[in-house]
Formats: structure tokens, sequence, C-alpha cells
């Protein structure tokens, strides 16, 4: 069967010393893994268009149990995060992300959204790197079905507080009264709060417009580490390189 779709390269393996795998975030059938024979030549027409975070539009053909690239034309490549090893190290994560969170053989255009629009952000200085991030971690957890409840505190119906607690392993929040000790809570500022329940209840088109300040985007990213952290019981290995460096 053959297709045409669009998609972000998310993953690069070499296969031999012309051919290479990719995995690919599409809007159409979510992510995939496809072989690209010559791939590896610079002379190849789909050396670039099938480079790590390359946003190409692409021709598919599924075999039996595989699928492979035939034509391949660039429409995004973004060079400025290859230029910047942090910024890379970011957008390496987001790519690790898709992998954990994002669906198989099933429609993703929201991701793929998503995704486009965060390297953008970070690729142009558009937004803090931090905020982007936990916009993407919490919005992409979200979309995958794991909804924190960020409307009030579990245990008595208050909406906000002088600090509220946010238990990662729950996704539920807490304020001082009803916080019980040794869950691993984060404590959250008021605009700490309202960043967070921006990040999974605001409009698309609004989830990257606000503002936190240095301290708040801390406070705001431990939350959203740690939840996902919970969710999907794992280290993301290049987050922790990604900190690292930072």
């Amino acid at each position: 069967m053959k297709f045409q779709t669009h998609g972000l390269i998310i993953k690069e393996q070499n296969i031999s010393e012309q051919d290479k795998a990719v995995t690919i975030l599409t809007g159409s059938h979510g992510v995939l893994r496809a072989f690209v024979r010559g791939g590896k030549s610079l002379k190849s027409g789909k050396a670039a268009p099938t480079s790590l975070l390359s946003y190409s539009r692409l021709t598919l053909y599924k075999g039996r149990e595989s699928y492979s690239v035939g034509d391949a034309q660039t429409e995004k490549i973004f060079s400025r995060l290859r230029s910047d090893v942090r910024k890379m190290c970011l957008a390496q994560y987001f790519c690790e992300l898709v992998l954990t969170i994002c669906p198989r053989e099933q429609p993703a255009e929201a991701y793929l959204r998503l995704m486009l629009n965060s390297l953008y952000l970070i690729s142009e200085d558009k937004r803090p790197e931090l905020l982007v991030k936990a916009c993407l971690e919490m919005r992409m957890a979200a979309m995958a079905g794991y909804l924190p409840d960020l409307v009030m505190c579990r245990g008595c119906g208050k909406y906000t507080d002088s600090v509220m607690y946010f238990l990662p392993g729950t996704g539920e929040l807490k304020c001082p009264d009803c916080r019980e000790s040794g869950h691993g809570a984060v404590e959250l500022s008021g605009s700490a709060l309202t960043a967070l329940r921006h990040t999974v209840y605001a409009d698309d088109d609004k989830l990257f417009s606000f503002s936190l300040g240095a301290e708040g985007l801390q406070a705001l990213n431990q939350a959203s580490e740690a939840y996902l952290r919970c969710r999907f019981e794992k280290d993301f290995q290049t987050l922790i390189f990604y900190k690292t460096i930072s």
C-alpha cells in the first residue's frame, strides 16, 4: 500500500553503510518506523528530508511487516536547534516523550502540531524553554488520557489558597489543611498553580500564551516532570542529560 503523509523525524538508526531506519511522527498514522534505502548517502535526495528533526512530505510504502520511504521532500528543518547543544538536547527529550506517549498506527494530528509548535518556539527563542517544556509535558499527557484534576482541592473543594500542593502520584490538588505528608507533593504558588491549570485546560491556540517568573517556572517544571515520571513509571534519560548541561 502506498500513501502520502507529512511527518517529523524523531529518531534515526543506521542499518548499513547506505541505508537507515527512521521513526516518524505523522499526522495520519501516528508514530511509525520506516526504512530509507540510500538514506545515508549525501547524494540521495532522501538524506535531508529524513534527517533528525526534519519535517517532510513523505511517500510511504507499507509492506506486510514494515514501512519504507519512497519520495521525500523537506518542508522544514529546525537548523537552529542543531547548532545549540542545550536546545538540541531539549528537542531530543521532546522526541523521547513522543516515543513514549504518542499512538502507533492511529491519527495523531494534535500531537504533531504540538511538537512542531514547541520546536519552533524554542528554536526561534519565542518563549522560555522551561515554559514550552512544561506545556508540552502536561498537554501531551492530557491528550494521552492522563488528565490531572486541577480544579480544586480533592479534600475540601477549595479552589485556591496562599499555596496549594500538587500530588504527582494521583494528579490531584490539596490545600494546606488537607495535605498529607509523605506523598511527594509539589508546592505551588498562586501564579504557578494558574500556569499548571493553563497547561491542561487552555485552548490549543492559547497554550503558550502566558508568562511566569523564574521561581514559578521552576515549580511548574517540578510538577510536570514529577507527574510524567509517575504516570509513565520511568526516568527520561534525555531529560536528565538536558538538566545536566543546563
